[in-house]
């Protein structure tokens, strides 16, 4: 951490108008927050209004597909807030499609944003954290990583592919003191584009961003007695 920054640091990679700017919005209670995503006026409304409230919050643009742009973003991170205490992955790309609907490139495109750059953000802050023997990685899973349908083509294989990762991380990093869950949101979030594409749910069939969040917020400080790696997330009258 930067000696003149005395908060923890948190990373949250894909803040988007949903979860990602909930996640953010929720750590920055106690954390300094690193924005990460495309656009950056977004991030950097987002870090103006954390800021308006007293926290600290920087935007950082990185499109996470790009291995070039995750390391730029996290030397950003480290030079402005120090080491990441907390890396919250929240990016991901969603298509919808069955096998003969999907191109290559969506196949390709949506496995980078889930999981490649999952891996690589991970391991701008691993190395830290080993060294100061903690720290704590969350992923942002989906029903497609454990139950895709048919229409979850590219989407799906990402999520599974997100999953393995979040348990080969946990079985190797939690014994040296990294805490490592994945969360499968279970249920569609409540935000505009899901309430634009399926008009037909109201407000009790969706999470809210800031419940799910609280949930985040809980993992990161367990005890590590009693650590959690999968936990399910899902509005009471989803079907499951």
């Amino acid at each position: 951490m930067a000696a003149s920054n005395r908060r923890p640091v948190c990373a949250v990679v894909g803040v988007g108008p949903g979860l990602g700017a909930a996640l953010a919005r929720r750590f920055a209670e106690q954390y300094a927050v690193a924005l990460v995503a495309r656009g950056e006026d977004k991030l950097t409304a987002l870090a103006k209004e954390i800021e308006s409230t007293g926290g600290k919050a920087i935007p950082v643009c990185a499109d996470v597909a790009k291995a070039a742009d995750i390391t730029t973003a996290f030397d950003k991170i480290r030079r402005e807030l120090g080491e990441v205490d907390a890396l919250l992955y929240n990016a991901a790309m969603r298509p919808f499609g069955k096998l003969m609907d999907t191109k290559p490139s969506t196949f390709e495109n949506t496995w980078r944003v889930n999981a490649f750059g999952a891996f690589l953000a991970a391991q701008e802050v691993v190395p830290a954290m080993l060294k100061r023997g903690s720290g704590t990685i969350i992923f942002t899973g989906a029903t497609a990583g454990v139950k895709p349908y048919a229409t979850s083509a590219a989407f799906g294989p990402a999520k599974f592919a997100m999953r393995g990762l979040a348990q080969v991380m946990a079985r190797d990093l939690q014994p040296q003191g990294i805490h490592v869950a994945y969360v499968n949101v279970d249920g569609a979030i409540d935000m505009p584009f899901i309430r634009e594409r399926f008009p037909q749910l109201g407000a009790d069939d969706m999470l809210k961003p800031s419940a799910i969040a609280e949930t985040y917020w809980h993992l990161a400080h367990q005890d590590r007695s009693a650590w959690s790696h999968e936990v399910d997330v899902r509005p009471f009258k989803e079907k499951w």
